[in-house]
């Protein structure tokens, strides 16, 4: 089942519904890409036609945010579950060794690949992470490519930040035949143990936006996007 916002099509499942589904897209063959879709990109694709047209292609689009919770409620479509970029990655590698997936990690500074990595391994000793590479490349892009088609991948975890994570999956995943792949923003990051994670009573209370705008306050000029895109969803549910 699908809610509709800003006419995209947001998928209302659990987590685990779509450790679910991205396993039956791997197993129908062909390249897949997965969106998590936060306020921040949904309100972007209204002037982005070609991010509008990634979203509206991709095989799964998770609701990450509380922000897409709320617009679900306005428009009388609420979400089961808010499928978090960050949350589906490390289901994906708990879970990568018994469902037999491989998993890539591609992105940030250099060296941060790999401590999430090892991080992830220490924390998931079962999981299958078969090789990582920071976001840096710039235009020695080869190295890369030549490791990606090595390795071969079912899941290419990619966090360089939206659109430029879009636009890397849009170019390579078809010409390097990887199953799926996901753009997971900071997540790589978190893993590393370089960026702190909001404690879990204050994901709870629903404000892990805040921790991250108190965490860095150069973030708060995204975070402006929030009361945007709750009146663009008021207007559309007002439209009529």
């Amino acid at each position: 089942m699908r809610n509709r916002i800003f006419n995209l099509e947001i998928d209302n499942l659990t987590l685990l519904e779509a450790l679910d589904k991205i396993d039956a897209c791997i197993a129908s063959g062909g390249t897949h890409h997965v969106v998590t879709a936060n306020p921040e990109i949904l309100y972007r694709a209204l002037e982005d036609r070609g991010l509008y047209e990634t979203i509206s292609r991709a095989s799964l689009v998770t609701a990450d945010g509380q922000g897409i919770l709320l617009a679900g409620k306005l428009l009388g479509q609420p979400f089961k579950a808010r499928v978090t970029g960050i949350d589906l990655a490390e289901a994906l590698c708990a879970t990568s060794g018994e469902r037999g997936h491989k998993i890539y990690f591609l992105g940030g500074k250099e060296g941060i690949s790999k401590k999430a990595q090892m991080a992830m391994l220490r924390r998931y000793p079962d999981a299958n992470i078969v090789g990582e590479h920071h976001g840096y490349f710039k235009n020695d892009i080869e190295p890369l490519l030549a490791d990606l088609r090595e390795k071969k991948p079912d899941i290419l975890l990619v966090a360089m930040g939206s659109p430029y994570q879009e636009d890397f999956i849009l170019r390579y995943q078809k010409l390097l035949n990887i199953p799926i792949a996901i753009g997971v923003g900071g997540t790589l990051d978190v893993f590393s143990g370089e960026v702190k994670r909001a404690p879990e009573l204050v994901q709870t209370l629903k404000l892990e936006w805040a921790y991250r705008i108190l965490s860095d306050p150069k973030r708060w000029r995204r975070a402006l996007v929030l009361p945007k895109f709750v009146l663009a969803v008021l207007k559309e549910k007002y439209k009529k």
